[in-house]
């Protein structure tokens, strides 16, 4: 029981190096994903060791810090997202602008084979979602990229 009490009192002592070794690790791997979830982890990190400079109880220190950061993520978080993607372009681009853009078959199109030209001036390797061929001349769609292929669907226009 000596030793237990020795450890307890241990971990209680040198708890404030524990909570500054979590503040640098969580803000390194926030520098590194840029998504504000460790920073948040981080500030209640803090507040864990704000709480164990005033003397709380180690337990009571990680269920502090543990509803701090909850209470961060979900409150904190969202509106620092909102304010750092307001100046994002919302223009589409690489495979995203390529959802939803026009053509022309060139060739008849399967789930094997085929050949579109774009509307944008690009032809692709063209193949159907669904087993229905899509004839030569149709107007098509595109619904999705698979690596340099296009997957498309006709549209009636």
């Amino acid at each position: 029981m000596d030793n237990f009490a020795t450890f307890v009192q241990f971990i209680d002592q040198w708890a404030w190096i524990g909570w500054l070794i979590l503040i640098a690790v969580f803000l390194v791997i926030e520098m590194l994903t840029l998504d504000f979830t460790f920073l948040m982890l981080s500030f209640g990190s803090a507040l864990g060791l704000v709480t164990d400079l005033v003397g709380i109880p180690v337990w009571a220190q990680v269920i502090i810090a543990a509803a701090a950061a909850a209470i961060f993520i979900l409150f904190l978080r969202p509106p620092l997202l909102k304010r750092l993607r307001r100046g994002e372009d919302p223009t589409k681009s690489n495979v995203d602008a390529l959802i939803d853009l026009r053509g022309i078959a060139l060739h008849d199109i399967t789930q094997i084979s085929g050949q579109v030209k774009l509307s944008n001036g690009d032809t692709w390797t063209a193949r159907t979602a669904t087993a229905v061929p899509i004839p030569q001349g149709s107007p098509i769609a595109i619904t999705a990229i698979n690596g340099a292929t296009a997957i498309v669907r006709p549209v009636n226009d």
